[in-house]
């Protein structure tokens, strides 16, 4: 199984785009990650949904997460408010590159780098000589339903029922 059999469209964005229209994306369609992309179509990042709420949760919250009950709902608001005006390359993490494979990686390459680097989503790109085209991505989700059942269906029958045994005397 290889990556251009797995690859199915995915929503993107680009880096220009504004925050709050990606994260209404992200959460409208329940995407595991945003997929990024520059001006020339190009996988620019990768961030996982976990990141992206990370960056909008103060500091003193991911060290102590029982604090958040203090917060009123104007706080929570503010909170969202802070994408307003924001690019997505303002909005991501500096450090969220792109995992990218090519048509021909096998399933289990791209299972490691999903399980190496902590992402839900790798993107599939094709290049020819200096463009590179992006051609969608493969989910964790949908990677691991292929790996389960290679046969292309939908999971293992579930198992016949054991044949009745005749009494004993």
């Amino acid at each position: 199984m290889r990556a251009h059999e797995l690859v199915e469209p995915y929503p993107s964005v680009s880096a220009d785009d504004d925050a709050i229209e990606a994260a209404r994306l992200f959460a409208e369609r329940g995407l595991p990650a945003l997929l990024v992309l520059d001006r020339d179509g190009r996988p620019y990042a990768i961030v996982a949904g976990s990141q992206l709420l990370k960056i909008l949760v103060p500091d003193f919250l991911l060290r102590d997460p029982s604090l958040a009950g203090i917060l009123t709902d104007t706080e929570l608001q503010e909170l969202a408010e802070q994408l307003a005006g924001l690019t997505v390359a303002q909005w991501i993490p500096r450090r969220a590159l792109p995992t990218v494979v090519g048509p021909d990686a096998s399933a289990l390459e791209i299972a490691a780098l999903m399980a190496s680097t902590h992402t839900p989503l790798v993107a599939v790109v094709e290049s020819e000589g200096d463009r590179t085209r992006t051609l969608g991505a493969i989910t964790a989700a949908t990677l691991m339903g292929r790996l389960l059942a290679p046969d292309g269906s939908h999971g293992t029958p579930a198992p016949s029922p054991p044949e009745p045994r005749p009494p004993r005397l």
